[in-house]
C-alpha cells in the first residue's frame, strides 16, 4: 500500500458513472517513478491486473509489490515492444516523459506518445490514461515553457486517436518525495531569508498525491464516450510565497522572510534552485519555468465521474502535514529520483558477457573485518545519504559540488530510506544497479563522467572462515579526455577509496552501537590517521 496514497480501496471503485467496479488487466509506464511507482499498488489493490513496461525490469523487482504484477522489458519509443506490452490490455497507463533530458526532449515525447497511442489502437486498448501539466487559460501554446507545451502536445496526441483518453492535468504535486515537494521543503527550511525571483507571486493550485493516485485509479472505469481533459487540483489556490510560508507553520519552522527579485529569470532561478535543494538545474528549470503563468484548475468536471468525498480533495496544509510525517518517519515510498537520470548510462558492466570491450580501469582494496557478515552487510547497505561514505567528506562534497556546477545531479540526492536499498533507488550522485542481499552492493555513477563508472562493495568469508571486505571501483574511459579524468584523479585512490575500505570494515567492527554512531567515530579518526593501501 502507498504511504502518501493511504484510502479506502473502495474509492476507486465507487462512484464513476460509468460500468461500476470492474476488474480490468492495466498496463503502467513509468513505474520506476515517483507516480507510477504509488499507482501499480493503488490499482492492484482496487482489483486490477497490472503490467508494467520497463527498459529495465530489475529495477523495480526489489518493489513489495512485484510479485502482484508482471514486468515486461521494452521502451515507449520502439513499436514492437509497446505493441507486444500491449496485448490483452484493457487501459494503458502513460507516465512517461523526457523531462530534463535537454534538447530535443519535445521530439522523443512526441514520437513516444505517437507510438504508444498507434499501438493502443492496434492493440483493441479501451482507454489511455494520461497525466500531463495543467496549463494556463489564454495562454498560446507557442508562450508556453517547453514543459508545459510538450505535455499539452502529448495530451492532444491521444485525444485525437482513436482510443478513448482521459487526460489529467495537475500543477504542483504535494507528496513526500514527489520533485515539487523537495524544492519547497528545502527552500523553505534551509533559507530563512530568501531572494526569490518574480514567479512566487504567481498562482497555482497544489494537489495531494493521493488525490492524484485516485483519479488515475478511477479514470480506469469512466464510460466509453468520455474522451477529453480533465483539470484536478486541491481546494486552495496559492502562490509559491504563501506555500513557503504555509510549509514553515506547519513544519513547526520560524516565519520566512521572503524578498522578490524581479531580474532571477527562470533560467537563473533553476540554478539557485539547484544550488539549495537537491533537485538538479535540469529538473528545476522546467518546473520553475511552468510558474510563470497562473496555473489554476478552470473546472471541476472530474467530480461527475469520481464524485468528492468528505475531506477529499485534501487541503493544502493537510497534504503537507501528511507529507512531512512521511519525511520524518523515513516512510517516504518512491522519491523524484526514483526514475532514471535522462542520459544516465545503460551500458553493460565491464565484466557482463555482452560487454563491447575496450579500456577498463579498476581500483580494487581487500581487507579482513573482525565481525560477522551480517554487521559488514548492514554497514555496506547503510552507506550514503546522511550515513556518509566513509572517507575524507570534503573530498566527497567537492565532487558533488562539481557535479552540479556542470549541470549534474550532485550529491544530495540522499537516500529513499536510511537503512534498506532497493535495485533502482538513487543513492546520491549513484544508482543501485545490483543488490545480492548479503553479499554485493552493486553502484552505478549518474555524475557527469567522460565514461562510465560503477562501485561495487562486498561482504565475504575467506578460504580461513573469516569475514573479508572487498571494494571494487571500475571505469570504462570514453576518448582521450576519459584516460586524462582517470589518471587526473588517480593521486587520490588511496585516500578516498583506501581510507573508505579502512572506515567501513572499522565500522563493522564497532557496529554494536549502530552504524550510524560507529560511522561518526571512525570517520573522526579516519581525519587523523594516515591513509595506506589496501590493495
Amino acid at each position: 500500500m502507498s504511504a502518501d496514497g493511504q484510502r479506502n480501496a473502495t474509492d476507486a471503485a465507487e462512484g464513476h458513472g460509468g460500468r461500476g467496479p470492474e476488474r480490468l488487466h492495466c498496463l503502467v509506464t513509468g513505474a520506476s517513478g515517483y507516480v507510477g511507482g504509488r499507482l501499480v499498488p493503488e490499482l492492484l489493490k482496487a482489483g486490477h491486473r497490472v503490467r508494467c513496461l520497463a527498459r529495465s525490469p530489475d529495477r523495480l523487482r526489489d518493489h513489495p509489490w512485484t510479485g502482484d504484477a508482471e514486468t515486461v522489458r521494452g521502451d515507449v519509443t520502439d513499436p514492437e515492444s509497446v505493441a507486444a506490452a500491449m496485448r490483452g490490455i484493457d487501459v494503458a497507463y502513460y507516465l512517461v516523459h523526457a523531462l530534463g533530458s535537454g534538447a530535443g526532449f519535445e521530439d522523443t515525447d512526441r514520437r513516444a506518445a505517437q507510438v504508444f497511442a498507434e499501438q493502443a489502437r492496434a492493440a483493441g486498448v479501451r482507454r489511455i490514461v494520461y497525466l500531463g501539466g495543467l496549463t494556463p487559460k489564454g495562454v498560446p501554446e507557442s508562450s508556453l515553457s517547453p514543459h508545459l507545451r510538450s505535455r499539452a502536445e502529448v495530451g492532444r496526441i491521444f485525444l485525437e486517436s482513436p482510443v478513448p483518453a482521459t487526460v489529467l492535468r495537475a500543477a504542483v504535486v504535494i507528496g513526500s518525495g514527489s520533485a515539487s515537494f523537495e524544492m519547497l521543503r528545502y527552500l523553505t527550511e534551509r533559507l530563512p531569508v530568501m531572494v526569490t525571483p518574480s514567479w512566487v507571486h504567481t498562482r497555482t493550485q497544489p494537489i495531494a498525491v493521493r488525490d492524484v493516485l485516485r483519479y488515475l485509479v478511477g479514470s480506469a472505469t469512466m464510460p466509453d464516450d468520455v474522451n477529453r481533459t480533465f483539470d484536478i487540483g486541491g481546494p486552495d489556490v496559492l502562490t509559491y510565497r504563501e506555500m513557503m510560508r504555509r510549509y514553515a507553520l506547519v513544519a513547526g519552522l520560524r516565519p520566512r522572510l521572503i524578498v522578490p527579485v524581479p531580474v532571477l529569470t527562470p533560467r537563473l532561478s533553476s540554478h539557485w534552485v539547484g544550488l539549495v535543494t537537491p533537485v538538479p538545474a535540469s529538473i528545476a528549470r522546467p518546473l520553475t519555468e511552468s510558474l510563470r503563468h497562473e496555473v489554476v484548475c478552470h473546472e471541476h468536471d472530474i467530480a461527475r465521474y469520481l464524485p468528492d468525498q468528505p475531506g477529499r480533495p485534501l487541503p493544502f496544509d493537510q497534504a503537507l502535514a501528511l507529507a512531512i510525517q512521511r519525511v520524518r518517519e523515513a516512510q517516504v515510498v518512491t522519491r523524484w529520483s526514483s526514475a532514471s537520470v535522462p542520459g544516465a548510462p545503460s551500458d553493460p558492466l565491464p565484466t557482463d558477457p555482452d560487454w563491447a570491450g575496450g579500456s577498463l580501469y579498476e581500483d580494487e582494496r581487500q581487507a579482513s573485518v573482525d565481525a560477522s557478515e551480517q554487521a559488514l552487510w548492514r554497514v555496506i547497505e547503510g552507506i550514503g545519504g546522511d550515513n556518509g561514505w566513509y572517507s575524507f567528506p570534503p573530498a566527497w562534497a567537492i565532487r558533488g559540488w562539481m557535479d552540479r556546477f556542470v549541470g549534474g545531479v550532485g550529491l544530495r540526492r540522499g537516500r529513499r530510506d536510511a537503512q534498506r536499498l532497493r535495485v533502482g533507488d538513487s543513492l546520491d550522485f549513484w544508482r543501485v544497479e545490483e543488490i545480492e542481499r548479503g553479499r554485493l552492493l552493486r553502484l552505478r555513477a549518474e555524475m557527469r563522467l567522460p565514461g562510465l563508472a560503477w562501485l561495487e562493495m562486498y561482504s565475504e568469508t575467506d578460504t580461513e572462515g573469516r569475514t573479508r571486505y572487498r571494494q571494487r571501483a571500475l571505469f570504462h574511459p570514453r576518448g582521450l579526455l576519459g584516460h586524462v579524468y582517470w589518471w587526473s584523479v588517480a593521486p587520490f585512490h588511496t585516500v578516498v577509496f583506501g581510507g573508505m575500505a579502512r572506515n567501513i570494515t572499522r565500522a563493522a567492527t564497532e557496529n554494536t552501537d549502530g552504524p550510524r554512531r560507529a560511522r561518526r567515530r571512525v570517520r573522526l579518526r579516519g581525519h587523523r590517521s594516515r591513509p595506506r593501501s589496501h590493495r
